[in-house]
């Protein structure tokens, strides 16, 4: 018998012996008989229940990924919960919803020691809705490893942005902006982790800009010059 229905036998059986599922045979001879309002307590096995299940699916099959927000929840009361700043691509596997470009980009991001300090910082980097970042919140953990100023900075396209606005918005010196729109030249920045990698920049600066610069996808257009 496959795995996955061994799992769902047993989750049968352990439903009807705590009286939180009838057995087959009373549900076939009463097909449309009202289905009686669990009590607190029978919830509550219900949901214990629940948990013991996943985590034994969770034994079974380490790479095992939740469905919904309600399997995130059983998952994070069996106190399992996933070090954001540490975390491997199995575990961001896990969580429902996330796609495999998205789970690439934390971890090139966190190979260049970038750290994210809150769902904010992850909702940005992912370019996600908060109603999507929120079904993950339970099981995240954000610890920071090292004690690493974070700046305030204006929002700026690096895409388009010329040698004077990184300067000026975003405090980059001369050489290091000149340095962004050669590199850029080449092809446009695609996110984060691309920018990094490109121009060998520090953790601490990368993760200033978390939230507050944007990768226009369209082309390029030549730097005007300043006016005098």
């Amino acid at each position: 018998m496959a795995k996955g229905q061994w799992l769902d036998a047993l989750a049968r059986r352990l439903l009807v012996a705590t009286g939180q599922l009838a057995p087959p045979a009373a549900r076939s001879k009463n097909p449309a008989s009202p289905k009686t309002p669990a009590s607190a307590e029978g919830q509550a096995c219900a949901d214990g229940i629940e948990r013991d299940l996943l985590s034994l699916k969770l034994a079974h099959d380490p790479a095992l990924r939740l469905r919904n927000a309600h399997e995130v929840g059983q998952l994070a009361a069996l106190g399992w919960n996933l070090d954001v700043n540490r975390a491997t691509a199995a575990d961001w596997l896990r969580l429902p919803g996330i796609t495999p470009y998205q789970v690439d980009l934390l971890l090139r991001l966190q190979a260049g020691g970038v750290q994210l300090s809150g769902i904010d910082d992850l909702q940005r980097v992912l370019g996600l809705q908060p109603a999507e970042v929120l079904c993950w919140e339970p099981l995240l953990a954000f610890r920071w490893y090292g004690d690493i100023p974070r700046n305030g900075l204006l929002a700026l396209d690096l895409n388009r942005a010329s040698s004077a606005q990184l300067q000026a918005q975003l405090g980059l010196d001369p050489e290091r902006g000149q340095r962004l729109v050669r590199e850029r030249g080449r092809g446009p920045f695609q996110d984060l982790a691309d920018l990094q990698q490109r121009l060998q920049l520090p953790a601490d600066l990368v993760e200033g800009l978390i939230g507050k610069v944007s990768f226009g996808k369209g082309p390029l257009g030549p730097e005007l010059p300043r006016r005098r």
